[in-house]
């Protein structure tokens, strides 16, 4: 999928392959769905696999309750790299990669690909840490301790956006810099 088009175009990334790393090293998405006329927005564990984002969650709860009636869902992956100082207020920024997708959440039927998508969860999140791969079994069976059965969502993008702004290591906050440093 092309990346849609940004207002701050200098920010733009259209790289996919970046945007891919990106999102395979990115460690928490919120998910943002309307209840109602209402934002409601959750951090989470996800992985984005052949162009569609994946995560898992409870059957029950107020999530599933407002994917019930809306499926339209926000994806937003943001990872902050640090400060740039400039003797200017105004031209301090932030170093920083962003994406931005939307699309409808479904939830995972197929026992394959739930199953595949909780493996791939599992080697991003503790790479080389069970020795077998997952069982279709522990998917189809697993319950949380509160007792709700574990599900796989999936969301397919229907655009995505991504921004960037890269870090320049000379203008780096650090504990100790001053202004006075940066006016010689």
């Amino acid at each position: 999928m092309e990346p849609a088009a940004i207002r701050m175009s200098k920010r733009a990334c259209t790289d996919e392959r970046q945007i891919n790393d990106f999102l395979e090293n990115a460690h928490t998405a919120f998910l943002g769905l309307v209840d109602d006329n209402m934002p409601y927005v959750i951090p989470l564990n996800f992985v984005y696999k052949d162009g569609i984002f994946y995560f898992h969650g409870a059957n029950q709860g107020k999530k599933i309750d407002i994917m019930k009636s809306n499926v339209n869902a926000c994806m937003t992956i943001s990872e902050n790299y640090g400060t740039m100082v400039d003797p200017t207020p105004a031209k301090t920024d932030t170093a920083y990669m962003s994406v931005i997708a939307n699309g409808k959440v479904e939830i995972v039927t197929d026992l394959d690909e739930a199953t595949a998508a909780m493996q791939s969860m599992l080697d991003k999140y503790v790479p080389n840490y069970y020795k077998a791969p997952l069982s279709k079994t522990h998917i189809d069976k697993y319950q949380s301790s509160l007792g709700s059965k574990t599900v796989i969502f999936k969301i397919k993008p229907l655009n995505l956006t991504a921004k960037e702004h890269r870090l320049n290591e000379k203008l780096k906050f650090y504990p100790g810099r001053f202004v006075t440093q940066d006016l010689r």
